[in-house]
């Protein structure tokens, strides 16, 4: 596994590298955009706000390989970008109690703010893949949307524990 991850990164060219990721991370946004709307129309779970991030745990596998492995100093950039990004989701992301059951809001904002961090990621990518690797780059954006992703989930967690013993109290 190792040899064929150094022969991605030697024979493949980093635009083409660049494109392919930038291709697949704009179709995992149109993905999420498609489960958000029919989350709407579910009723919410902690489940279903607790495991997105641990799945996505497993993605910190790729940092076994050394084109993956990203300086602590970026390490330390990426999350808190990543961070400072989730505060956009957290205030789009709002549940309401229907019927008995909580749902997710859907909101408008939420498609304009994926789309938003698609550009920053493809202009990111642009600026920085001309200093910085391509495998650590991959690394570092890994970072910032776990680090997007873990307090933007925490915050939704709280937001339905709270909605939930209130919609319990009042039943």
């Amino acid at each position: 596994m190792n040899e064929f991850v150094n022969w991605v990164f030697t024979e493949i060219p980093a635009p083409v590298l660049i494109i392919g990721s930038t291709v697949i991370f704009a179709m995992a946004g149109l993905g999420a955009v498609i489960m958000r709307s029919r989350a709407s129309k579910q009723p919410a779970s902690a489940k279903k706000i607790i495991l997105p991030p641990i799945m996505m745990s497993t993605g910190a596998l790729m940092f076994l390989f050394e084109p993956f492995r990203v300086a602590w100093p970026h390490v330390f950039e990426a999350l808190t970008v990543g961070i400072l990004f989730s505060t956009l989701l957290i205030r789009t992301s709002k549940f309401e109690e229907s019927r008995g059951e909580i749902y997710l809001k859907p909101s408008k904002a939420f498609l304009f703010i994926l789309a938003g961090l698609l550009v920053l990621r493809v202009a990111g990518k642009l600026i920085l893949s001309s200093t910085i690797d391509v495998g650590e780059l991959a690394g570092m954006f890994f970072l910032l949307a776990f680090g997007m992703i873990v307090p933007w989930r925490i915050a939704m967690y709280v937001k339905f524990k709270k909605l939930q013993s209130r919609t319990r109290a009042a039943a």
